[in-house]
């Protein structure tokens, strides 16, 4: 959630209240912004001060930025309305939603090949989003490396996880709130996620995990998560370390079974161990529901775990917060129920279709370099070809003028020189809208000077007035002489600063 600041009284003003404009019929005087009002009014006004205002909002549709779903079906958008009153945390009042949850579980832990035929057990959670389950599994592995320290009297105050530079600001936050120590690879031009072998060199005997990503946020890109079980297994077997795997699987985890079946990511490597999905993201659910899957309940400590009876019976949980609305977690059984394997794999694929037409177009306007991958997630992302960083800023900005929010962000460390747009491919976003998107993008891209490698000078001259006499129609007038004493040619380029840290949190 955004940290919002409470505005002082001497600081109000006029901002401090709302003019209604439909909602005037109703309400004559202007209602304060940040007290509540003294007074009550009619639902019908209410409802059109706020829905004027959110009107000013972008179109979720034209969100090109965002992961995130924003179409669903209306029978799906029923359910919600439906069960959009019960709180998941009453497991025991409300025990079908319960039931829901571990269907989907299952079928998640059986998507990721978990190894149900074994004596191993898996078990998950559902959450509010990819950022809980990570935290959730952080945490997890934390708990077992002091586990395992204490047992053997060794130092158990320094923990550390190897991930790439382009991890998600989630995992930041993880280090950050839960001390421990984030040691991350740094990526290289033409490389943008992490690189296994620098991965494994970076493990110690303080490491509690290597975190990979199936789908940067920063280019869709899939890291290698099956050389870096193999490099990883042979450092534990020399080591006699048992450094595990988790996957960050928030935006490919619903693409790679249905698209790239082979490919080996999840549970069939050994040292995965947990892995994290965005139902919310390709899971096709509307925001607020991921998923964290554990290979075997021996990988969860139980130490972690709450055993609550005050709601009516024992219920175990394993949570960062308690309540929480079910509609998610019903919303994820409809689509696992509507769609089947065979319906998921064709979105996917229509999504993939989508990307490559939108790829295609940004190659033949020829100004482009695409920078993401065509195995990964369905995502174009792409740079101007030698130009300064500005330009992509001003590009995002022009697109901004016909309703599409296209992110420009600058490259992580290593790689800072290199400016990227991203243009995220949802299920809603089918060839018609990609066309009438890329003919926006030429529009836009002919407002921006590209047609030189250096910024546009800027002269400053300094004028100097002096006293003169002139005689005008006969009579004498005073008319200053602007003499130049000197010029100052200055070259401006706009750049974007950036703190340290991560520029996306879309989760």
């Amino acid at each position: 959630m955004v940290l919002s600041v409470v505005s002082r009284e001497s600081e109000e003003g006029s901002s401090a209240f709302v003019s209604p404009v439909f909602a005037s019929r109703y309400v004559q005087e202007p209602v304060p912004r940040y007290k509540m009002p003294e007074k009550s009014m009619s639902k019908d006004a209410a409802y059109q001060l706020i829905h004027d205002e959110l009107l000013l909002d972008s179109s979720p549709r034209l969100n090109l930025a965002s992961f995130v779903t924003t179409w669903m079906e209306p029978e799906c958008d029923k359910l919600i309305m439906e069960g959009i009153n019960k709180n998941y945390a009453d497991m025991d009042e409300y025990p079908v939603t319960t039931e829901l949850q571990n269907r989907c579980v299952n079928i998640i832990a059986r998507l990721f090949n978990a190894p149900v035929l074994s004596k191993e057990t898996a078990v998950g959670v559902g959450t509010v989003g990819s950022s809980e389950a990570i935290m959730l599994a952080g945490l997890a592995f934390k708990k077992r490396w002091q586990q395992k320290r204490r047992a053997e009297g060794k130092p158990y105050d320094k923990p550390n996880i190897v991930t790439g530079a382009n991890v998600q600001v989630c995992w930041e936050k993880f280090a950050r709130y839960f001390e421990v120590e984030l040691k991350e690879v740094k990526l290289r031009e033409g490389f943008y996620v992490m690189d296994p072998v620098k991965a494994v060199e970076m493990v110690d005997e303080n490491t509690i995990c290597v975190a990979a990503i199936l789908g940067s946020t920063l280019n869709g890109e899939f890291e290698d998560v099956k050389l870096l079980n193999e490099l990883l297994m042979q450092k534990n077997k020399r080591t006699g370390w048992d450094t595990p795997i988790h996957v960050d699987a928030a935006s490919g985890g619903f693409i790679a079974p249905f698209l790239f079946p082979e490919l080996e990511w999840d549970f069939r490597l050994p040292l995965v161990k947990s892995i994290n999905v965005s139902g919310h993201k390709y899971g096709l659910v509307y925001a607020g529901i991921g998923w964290v899957i554990w290979r075997n309940k021996e990988d969860l400590p139980e130490e972690l775990i709450f055993h609550i009876n005050y709601l009516g019976a024992d219920q175990p949980t394993f949570t960062l917060n308690f309540s929480k609305g079910s509609s998610q977690i019903i919303a994820q059984y409809y689509q696992f129920l509507r769609l089947g394997f065979e319906g998921y794999s064709k979105v996917m694929q229509n999504c993939m279709e989508s990307a490559r037409i939108l790829r295609e177009g940004l190659e033949k306007m020829g100004c482009f370099d695409i920078i993401s991958k065509v195995e990964g997630v369905p995502l174009v992302a792409f740079s101007i070809k030698g130009q300064n960083k500005s330009l992509a800023f001003k590009l995002s900005d022009n697109l901004r003028r016909f309703g599409w929010i296209v992110p420009a962000y600058t490259l992580p460390a290593h790689a800072e020189h290199i400016t990227v747009l991203r243009v995220v491919v949802r299920e809603d976003f089918g060839r018609p809208m990609v066309e009438k998107f890329l003919s926006h993008l030429e529009i836009g891209m002919n407002e921006i000077d590209i047609a030189v490698d250096v910024p546009i000078p800027r002269i400053r001259f300094t004028v100097e007035l002096r006293p003169s006499h002139n005689v005008v129609d006969g009579d004498a007038c005073s008319i200053p002489k602007a003499v130049i004493v000197s010029q100052q040619v200055e070259h401006i380029e706009k750049n974007i600063p950036l703190v340290s840290g991560k520029t996306k949190g879309v989760c």
